[in-house]
């Protein structure tokens, strides 16, 4: 509800209190952000309609937030695309269309990266990004020489069904399809904005980016190939994640104009990673890409997927006020400890306590996890991945919504 203040009021005090976390400053409220990719949204749709209709996902959306009035809600019910965002970095006004994959996207193309509801899943079910190895390591080369030329050249048509023969009618009529649905993704993504601005929930202005090695292992090698590539083949990885870095920037650039100020950064491997090897092959180009971003006016809110314990101090490399450090199963208040002051927390409801445990315990939980997080500002509470599952009982989500307004207040 509302209540007394309109829906701008709202958004405007909202997005200062995030910002203000941001800047590493106290506002005053912890803000709490909730990040899905359709799971939560499946108690209002299923996965099919949340996936293939824009309609059904931005009700599934205002209904969540009329139920749950978060600080932000971010909604991507997308796959992993960034593969076909590198492939278009040249071009900034595609680039950034293609970066999430929809459904009707993969419908175009038939890529071999994700599996759909009402495809290749039942109906009622979450997607799934399950990758691919489409480069061999003889390959490395031609990957350092133009990233850009061999994703579109080489990787598209081992990865897409649809563009095998590049250049046939049916190549030719899947990409003009792929750009009649990027357009209409853009559009609801524009439209989904209005739709929460209205009910005083703001999105934030986010642009992308990746880590090199990441890119290699999700799209070219798999993980498990890339791991190996670093022990096997440790020039070539070490120049092919050079290559990348410039495309990268450019995709990250690309939504600048449009007022963009974060650009998101999901990380994979780095919790697979020894220290020696993480700082060897994955930080010096993760870096590279944070950096030149910030300098560029653009902060960077990075998921540290997993467990990022070992690597937490690599992160004071970074210049103070860099960005969000966004942590899936790192404990916050030791990040805090670490970072505090330098890096933007974010992170601490493990996903597993909102579907087992009690609203009063949930309650106890977030008063203990604010009165050691809170102090000193640059804090954001959210759930510890990018979603969360359709089986948590709202009665523990109103629960979780109740604590940080009676224990966040500073």
């Amino acid at each position: 509800m509302l209540g007394s203040r309109s829906p701008e009021e709202l958004v405007k005090e909202r997005m200062e209190r995030i910002e203000k976390a941001i800047d590493l400053k106290e506002p005053n409220r912890v803000p709490l952000l909730i990040f899905t990719c359709g799971d939560i949204l499946r108690k209002y749709a299923t996965g099919y309609e949340l996936y293939f209709n824009y309609d059904k996902t931005r009700e599934a959306s205002l209904r969540f937030v009329s139920e749950f009035p978060v600080d932000s809600l971010g909604v991507v019910t997308a796959a992993e695309g960034f593969v076909f965002s590198l492939a278009f970095a040249d071009y900034p006004d595609i680039a950034p269309s293609i970066r999430f994959w929809s459904g009707p996207m993969h419908d175009a193309l038939l890529d071999r990266y994700t599996r759909w509801p009402g495809r290749e899943l039942p109906e009622d079910s979450i997607l799934q990004f399950i990758g691919g190895q489409f480069m061999d390591v003889g390959e490395y080369a031609k990957l350092s020489d133009n990233p850009v030329a061999f994703v579109n050249e080489v990787i598209l048509p081992r990865s897409c069904v649809n563009l095998e023969k590049p250049g046939s009618v049916k190549a030719n009529a899947s990409l003009i399809k792929l750009g009649v649905e990027a357009s209409r993704f853009l559009k609801f993504l524009g439209d989904l904005a209005v739709d929460l601005a209205r009910a005083g929930v703001p999105s934030l202005p986010l642009t992308f980016a990746y880590t090199p090695l990441d890119f290699i292992g999700d799209f070219l090698r798999y993980p498990t190939g890339a791991l190996l590539d670093v022990r096997r083949y440790p020039d070539r990885v070490k120049q092919a994640c050079e290559a990348l870095v410039d495309p990268i920037i450019k995709i990250g650039l690309s939504l600048k104009p449009a007022g963009a100020k974060y650009a998101f950064i999901p990380l994979h491997l780095n919790e697979y990673l020894s220290p020696k090897l993480y700082r060897e092959f994955y930080w010096p180009t993760l870096r590279k890409v944070i950096e030149t971003l910030y300098d560029q006016g653009i902060k960077s809110l990075v998921f540290f997927e997993g467990w990022h314990d070992v690597h937490l101090e690599t992160i004071l490399d970074l210049p103070k006020g860099w960005g969000i450090a966004y942590f899936e199963k790192t404990d916050v208040r030791k990040a805090k400890k670490i970072l505090g002051g330098h890096t933007c927390i974010m992170g601490g409801i493990p996903p597993s306590m909102l579907l087992q445990e009690t609203p009063d315990k949930i309650k106890e939980y977030v008063r203990d996890l604010l009165g050691e997080a809170k102090p000193g500002g640059g804090f954001i509470l959210a759930p510890g991945v990018a979603d969360i599952p359709k089986e948590v009982p709202l009665e523990n989500l109103k629960a979780l919504i109740e604590a940080v307004e009676e224990y966040g207040r500073y």
